[in-house]
């Protein structure tokens, strides 16, 4: 009598996961952004597309980046499967002063439900260039 309710719990239970479906998973096709030259001073906005090609909801728990030159933002924070959402990056160049120039790198973390994936990072390189005179 035990080893059947074990197998009827165990058949209930597989049962159960299929119809939770997979876990999800983050897809950021653009995760390395080339912004160029950039005038020490300006800010740059871009919009990543970031993609939920899992089975169940992507849940976004928190989004932080390398420096507080750079703001960024996922909307919305639940993605649900096959569908996608914004990253909105924002870079002030001129957040560390007038005399910094050359070659950037700054990331943004994004942390997920994803369990093959729990972070994920979009790098942002620019070369700062000297205001010019006016």
């Amino acid at each position: 009598m035990k080893k059947w309710l074990c197998l009827i719990a165990l058949t209930l239970l597989a049962v159960g996961l299929a119809a939770c479906g997979g876990p999800p998973q983050i897809s950021v096709p653009e995760a390395s952004l080339a912004l160029g030259d950039v005038v020490n001073g300006e800010i740059v906005t871009r919009e990543v597309t970031v993609q939920n090609v899992g089975e169940s909801d992507l849940i976004i728990e928190a989004v932080t980046t390398s420096c507080g030159c750079t703001e960024a933002a996922v909307s919305p924070m639940r993605i649900p499967r096959d569908d996608s959402g914004v990253l909105t990056i924002r870079f002030d160049s001129g957040a560390h002063g007038p005399d910094l120039t050359g070659q950037l790198i700054r990331q943004v973390f994004i942390a997920t439900n994803d369990p093959q994936q729990p972070e994920i990072i979009v790098e942002l390189e620019a070369n700062i260039l000297q205001p010019s005179e006016p």
